[in-house]
């Protein structure tokens, strides 16, 4: 009792952390019973923890006893499986080395246990609160959507990509995709055909061809993974940014409102490898027995880089998807998940 009358004294700090390629975004708000105060955010050079970022953090827990870290979890063995049932997860991956947990009773999504153990090790001088998956991210973001539409919905973040298949708010196909292997794949691909081509040339033949874990100081409730990324039911939350049918009309003419970046040789480069990983996938989703199949016809992409306007032509003109691009800030998209977890 006592307790929690000093808690409801007190604001409450939330400091979460989204690493990126090369760098970490750390976002800052400080929220009051009545909603958020002030918010600040600041980028590093480290995706792990330097002194700049240290005193960062170090300097804003100062303004209350009550502060709360979270991260994005950038593991890249982590996924979402569309069972809760413990006994058919292994049908879709081997679980053997992965702390999993169910959403809505309805789907599962992991991730490696050797990654979170990482996560501890990094970031021990402050400690972490909570890891968040980034399906829940994307979840919370397009909930409206998915609850009533057959869709894919995407995550789109510098090196990874999060991609879902919802029917009506059931998953049916979930996969986490990662750009750097797809470039050692592309790398790989070419060696051999330059390879290949070096050999014809030579015979004379001619040529014509990827929760909140609370309390993550002692790791010791690990086994039954009830905290990592604990979202509880959010598909009660009333609070949430809602789709409406007129902002899908806006959406699909977002290059000419709202035009997204002109692509420069890197972006063209990231944006056509983002592009492979998605039509690979959801081939993979089409062709695969394991999954419920069904026709896409729409994609809303949760853009947290700002992606390029190919992205978009890409999927429309190749794929004949109906393309949806919302920008996304993911330290705010943390932050509100960190406080649905508080009831904040």
């Amino acid at each position: 009792m006592l307790a929690n009358l000093l808690e409801a004294l007190y604001n409450k700090v939330l400091i979460n952390i989204v690493v990126k390629r090369s760098t970490t975004e750390v976002y800052i708000e400080l929220c009051s019973k009545k909603g958020v105060i002030s918010h600040a955010s600041e980028q590093f050079e480290t995706n792990g923890v330097n002194d700049k970022m240290l005193a960062y953090i170090e300097e804003a827990i100062k303004e209350s006893p009550y502060y709360y870290i979270a991260i994005l979890d950038f593991s890249k063995e982590q996924g979402a499986i569309p069972t809760c049932n413990k006994h058919k997860l292994d049908y879709y991956y081997d679980t053997s080395a992965s702390e999993y947990k169910c959403f809505n009773d309805t789907w599962t999504f992991y991730t490696s246990k050797t990654d979170l153990y990482e996560v501890e090790k990094s970031y021990k001088d402050f400690g972490v609160d909570f890891v968040f998956s980034p399906f829940s991210i994307l979840y919370n973001f397009f909930q409206e959507k998915i609850e009533s539409h057959i869709a894919m919905f995407i995550l789109v973040q510098e090196s990874v990509l999060s991609l879902c298949v919802f029917d009506n708010g059931k998953l049916l196909y979930g996969e986490h995709l990662d750009l750097e292997t797809q470039e050692t794949i592309d790398d790989e691909l070419l060696s051999n055909s330059m390879d290949d081509s070096s050999i014809e040339l030579d015979d004379g033949i001619d040529l014509e061809e990827i929760d909140a874990l609370e309390d993550i100081d002692s790791l010791e409730g690990l086994d039954d993974f009830e905290e990592f990324g604990d979202i509880e039911d959010l598909e009660t939350l009333e609070d949430i940014d809602e789709f409406s049918e007129n902002q899908d009309i806006e959406e699909e003419f977002y290059e000419a409102e709202e035009p997204l970046a002109e692509a420069s040789d890197e972006s063209f480069n990231e944006d056509y490898q983002r592009f492979s990983l998605i039509q690979s996938s959801l081939g993979h989703f089409y062709h695969s027995d394991k999954y419920e199949s069904t026709f896409v016809e729409s994609v809303y992409i949760a853009d947290g880089v700002g992606v390029s306007s190919d992205l978009k032509r890409y999927l429309e003109e190749e794929m004949f998807l109906n393309v949806y691009v919302r920008h996304a800030d993911l330290g705010v998209e943390l932050a509100e998940i960190t406080k649905m977890e508080l009831g904040l």
